[in-house]
């Protein structure tokens, strides 16, 4: 019968209250994807029967960043400490020492809510943990506890084993409300973890049977550490009742830190001794020696074992729902007739042992590789990050992912002689077309020649006048002219004008599709690093290059080879300097579609000036129209044109100049410009790259508009 103590305590209802249909994954799914359990892009390659059995799946790295990231973000919100570091799980990493929540890369969409409650839980313990009182725990317990633990048969490693367990259980549940109460939004998160780790159906059914009812320590344990189950029996032993109301569980915060967790576990642990038989004394026939081993306490009777019954998983859940009503007239009168099967019991010792390892810690977390280490390091170092696009776009209106990074490093540069760690529009050669020729200058070298020229025609951008007026009526006296007041000269005030234009914002986005190779990205790229150059003798004008192609998430070997946009931040002169477009530009490449709109929405938000005080332009280079698909967005003809036009109308909208340059020969011009037109307007227009000086008289046009 179900004891009315424990009426107030319902570990599920919370779960069971927010839960959603036909999810496993319902409290993350907010921040992680809103369709995240039905999506083609998982972060693992998906299982293909038709796919050769060989063929490993590959981490999506950038998913899995992201998901630490975000856990990372609770751990500091509901431990209110910043300096809590999250981390993958790999061969050097350590679990006890108060200052790291370890996480594990294997993260499919069923372990996602208990992951983050396993999270919170450990990065609550190195919040309010005393780590230093748990290291010399043994130097804490009265030796009167090892004296009477010796007398029932155990060691002192044992004693302090059984202690120490029974501080884990208690510390558990005080930390656990601390969250509770303080961030009890995150509550689902610690249900989910429990369930996966201490809700079992063979634990249901063990609490209700006969089984772990003899006065031993194994009993005891299993007992406690299932005390907030709502199956729990505490007439099950002698003393758990008392048991129960010592820890206390409604009223556990009142245990204040680690050192009073301490003092109730070893309250429970006299309880415990009090009830546990003497140790039986064995003789070594062999040499004599006499040891005390401890007593199973089955020695009492427990009734008329002929009545016990082994009930099937859905006899047993009939029971269940029948004595939660009250009704228990099917021939168990309060569950304790009830046994075990042989195979239920095996099921009963691995959940234990579960249990046991997550008390003590260790927890087994999928290590990431040394080389997905080091990968993970190069995508948050680079700012990477998926951002959900084109939600409006075809019939299901399903968005797909934009991946977006933020940051050209040396470390992608490099990562791009593996075809899989790296991004396609990268390579760590320098790009040479017309030549391999050592003495051809680059585009690079090019583009700083130029940009040289054309930052001197744009000083005056940087540059302000004052015009000053005398002898007015009104305005400051001039003190020049202040001696003919007197004489019939009654004006003598002045007044200045200053001249001078706004700060200007400028973000360059190139399109690095497969059709712009050659001497179109030579010369556009040449074009662009101009620009850079000149802005950087500017003192009031900053630039941002974006490049903007596809990447293949699982590289060429990916079972799925789902192509997402791409959208890389190859240069910002707000946080660069301007040696990096000198080192670093060289190494970008052309591959891929062009998905042109989706990548303006992906990071709309920071295309947009942050500030009304100043002038902003985006300026565009394309060579065509937009096109890209995959498993969730066809990206084409009508639809593609008119999703770039409004992200180009919005921009206008927000006070941005588009200016819009297409690429291309005379039979590309006649056939694609009115298309051009259409997504970019009558600031678009066809230019030759080739020259740079073409490119900067509509630029200096622009700049010194007023």
């Amino acid at each position: 019968m179900k004891d009315s103590t424990l009426k107030h305590f319902n570990p599920m209802k919370l779960r069971e209250k927010y839960t959603a249909k036909k999810s496993n994954n319902n409290y993350s799914s907010f921040w992680m994807d809103s369709d995240w359990d039905t999506r083609n892009t998982s972060i693992f390659d998906d299982d293909d029967d038709e796919v050769e059995v060989n063929t490993k799946p590959k981490t999506d790295l950038v998913a899995l960043a992201g998901y630490r990231r975000a856990i990372a973000n609770f751990v500091t919100i509901v431990t209110g400490e910043s300096d809590i570091k999250v981390n993958f799980n790999t061969q050097g990493d350590s679990y006890t020492d108060g200052k790291v929540v370890t996480i594990g890369s294997k993260l499919d969409d069923k372990l996602f809510d208990p992951s983050v409650g396993l999270a919170l839980h450990e990065g609550s313990h190195i919040k309010l943990s005393d780590f230093d009182f748990l290291k010399n725990l043994e130097y804490e317990v009265p030796q009167e506890y090892f004296d009477r633990g010796f007398k029932k048969g155990y060691n002192r490693t044992e004693v302090l084993g059984h202690i120490k367990n029974l501080l884990n259980y208690v510390e558990d549940r005080r930390i656990d409300n601390f969250v509770f109460t303080t961030s009890p939004g995150y509550k689902g998160y610690y249900h989910s973890m429990y369930e996966k780790y201490f809700y079992a159906k063979v634990i249901d059914k063990a609490l209700l049977s006969d089984e772990y009812t003899d006065e031993n320590l194994e009993s005891y344990m299993f007992r406690i550490i299932n005390l907030t189950n709502k199956n729990t029996n505490l007439d099950a032993l002698d003393g758990l009742r008392q048991i129960w109301k010592i820890i206390d569980i409604k009223n556990i915060g009142v245990i204040g830190n680690t050192k009073l967790a301490f003092n109730v576990a070893l309250s429970v642990y006299d309880i415990i001794l009090n009830n546990l038989q003497d140790g039986i004394e064995e003789t070594d026939e062999r040499t004599g020696e006499t040891s005390t081993k401890p007593n199973d306490g089955s020695g009492s009777d427990t009734g008329d074992e002929g009545s016990s019954k082994t009930l099937s998983d859905e006899e047993f859940d009939r029971l269940k729902d029948a004595m939660s009503e009250g009704d228990v007239k099917q021939g168990h009168s309060n569950g304790s007739d009830i046994q075990l099967t042989d195979n239920q019991k095996k099921q009963l010792e691995n959940a234990i042992r579960k249990q046991e390892k997550f008390m003590n810690g260790d927890i087994q977390k999928k290590k990431v590789t040394k080389k997905e280490s080091k990968e993970l390091q190069n995508i948050e170092a680079a700012g990477m990050t998926y951002e959900d696009v084109g939600k409006d776009i075809g019939w299901n209106k399903k968005p797909t992912k934009c991946l977006v990074v933020r940051k050209l490093t040396k470390d992608l540069i490099e990562a791009s002689k593996d075809y899989d760690g790296g991004l396609s529009v990268l390579s760590p050669y320098r790009y040479r077309w017309s030549s391999n020729d050592d003495d051809v200058t680059g585009f690079v070298e090019e583009g700083i020649r130029l940009g040289t020229v054309l930052g001197r025609k744009l000083q005056v951008r940087g540059e302000s006048r004052e015009t000053k007026w005398t002898r007015l009526d009104s305005g400051k006296i001039d003190k020049r002219l202040i001696a003919e007041l007197g004489f019939g000269n009654e004006r003598v005030f002045n007044t200045s004008f200053i001249e001078s234009y706004s700060d200007a914002f400028l973000h360059i986005s190139v399109d690095a599709s497969g059709s712009m190779s050659g001497e179109k990205w030579e010369n556009t790229m040449t074009s662009v690093v101009a620009i850079c150059k000149a802005a950087s003798m500017i003192q009031n004008v900053d630039v941002v290059v974006s490049i903007r192609s596809t990447h293949s998430v699982g590289g060429y070997r990916s079972r799925n080879n789902t192509d997402v946009p791409l959208i890389l931040i190859a240069y910002d002169s707000r946080v660069d300097k301007f040696t990096k477009v000198k080192n670093m530009f060289a190494h970008l490449r052309v591959a891929g579609t062009t998905p042109e709109g989706l990548c303006f929405e992906a990071i709309m938000d920071e295309i947009i000036p942050t500030t009304k005080d100043r002038d902003s332009y985006f300026l565009n280079f394309s060579d065509g129209m937009p096109m890209f698909s995959n498993s969730d967005v066809s990206y084409y003809y009508d639809e593609a044109l008119n999703h770039t036009k409004r992200m180009v109308n919005d921009m206008r909208t927000k006070g941005i100049k588009v200016l819009s340059y297409f690429i291309g020969g005379d039979y590309d011009r006649e056939s694609y410009m009115g298309d051009f037109k259409k997504m970019y307007g009558k600031d678009s227009e066809f230019v030759d790259v080739t020259s740079v000086m073409s490119i900067s008289k509509t630029m200096n046009k622009r700049f010194l508009q007023k």
